[in-house]
């Protein structure tokens, strides 16, 4: 390892590279380099490879940087049904590709893999754990199956297990913001799932087709593209402005998302909606009083999988002009400390 290339105006900077050209070969390598506490900012440039590697990143200030995300390209296939070797399964948040547990993270031109396989086989497979405020991403593609994108905090309480695991069990929740700008997500089952405010901006939610397996053939139902858990006392949980949601999954076989707590906050504004989206749109995950407390909501959705009000549920809400002017980028993610994204 060398000396980092310089610090310049507080900032720190590093290169990655598989060859051996920068200052490391492993993005965990650089990661690990950075002093703890680091009073300057860090960025990580990472030249183009496929970079097979589990990230855990707990220090602030972190800003990775490809060469566009079909260039650089993070893979790692960890998975719910595997196994530590005391026998115990990973469950869904062990099984991440890379964990982001520090504030002030952001991320351009990179992808995110997951490849362990599809859920029916491997179970809950993420491709990243994202844990901190102020958490950005930009031109980046995360590709998984099952549960691809985890937007932190934990809910309180597992629903029916006595903890979640994970490197987040049983820490204090906190309220976290997260911006994602022209990316594309994909996955099947709940694949963008969790408790923070996150507005998804310009940006692809491919919902994969995974109707080849019998019993969801039999059941018409291909996936759930959200499951938040935002909490109670929260104004805002998923945003999608201007994204166009598309699939290679059959006509009135995916839902918009469902309540993984009984509070879930989901909206999109001015999208794109493809035939897979069922009328409907919104299911209460067999929990009726969900349907009291769920917010869920849209603006003037387009294409042919775009909502109404009598088709979709009754309790689902097509927003009004005066309503939908309240969803912007600096409204829902501002905060007490003004923070507005890649500004």
């Amino acid at each position: 390892m060398r000396e980092p290339i310089s610090i310049v105006k507080g900032t720190r900077y590093y290169t990655v590279s598989a060859d051996g050209s920068g200052d490391f070969t492993s993005i965990q390598a650089a990661i690990e380099a950075i002093p703890d506490p680091c009073a300057e900012k860090t960025i990580v440039r990472i030249k183009q490879g496929i970079y097979y590697e589990k990230l855990h990143i707990e220090k602030p200030m972190v800003h990775l940087i490809g060469e566009g995300a079909d260039q650089t390209v993070i893979s790692y296939d960890d998975y719910a049904l595997k196994k530590f070797p005391d026998g115990e399964f990973y469950h869904t948040f062990h099984s991440y590709t890379a964990f982001i547990g520090a504030d002030d993270f952001t991320a351009e031109g990179l992808s995110f893999v997951n490849s362990a396989g599809p859920g029916k086989d491997v179970g809950q497979a993420l491709a990243v754990y994202v844990d901190g405020d102020r958490a950005a991403f930009r031109r980046c593609r995360f590709i998984g199956h099952q549960d691809t994108i985890f937007t932190g905090p934990l809910p309180e309480q597992p629903m029916n297990r006595a903890s979640f695991g994970g490197p987040r069990d049983g820490a204090e929740r906190r309220r976290l913001r997260q911006y994602y700008e022209d990316c594309y997500i994909e996955g099947d089952i709940d694949f963008i799932f969790g408790s923070a405010t996150a507005v998804f901006k310009d940006c692809e939610v491919f919902a994969k087709n995974r109707l080849s397996n019998h019993a969801a053939a039999e059941e018409k139902v291909n996936g759930w593209i959200t499951a938040a858990s935002t909490p109670e006392d929260v104004r805002y949980g998923y945003v999608f402005i201007d994204c166009a949601l598309t699939s290679n999954a059959p006509p009135q076989s995916v839902y918009l998302g469902r309540p993984w707590r009984n509070h879930a906050k989901v909206c999109f504004l001015n999208c794109w909606i493809g035939a897979h989206v069922k009328e409907e749109g919104w299911h209460n995950w067999n929990k009726p009083d969900a349907e009291a407390s769920a917010v869920y909501t849209e603006y003037n959705s387009t294409g042919p999988g775009a909502g109404s009000r009598t088709g979709r549920v009754p309790w689902a809400t097509i927003l009004n002009e005066q309503q939908a002017s309240e969803y912007t980028v600096s409204h829902i993610l501002s905060g007490t400390d003004g923070w507005l994204p890649f500004s």
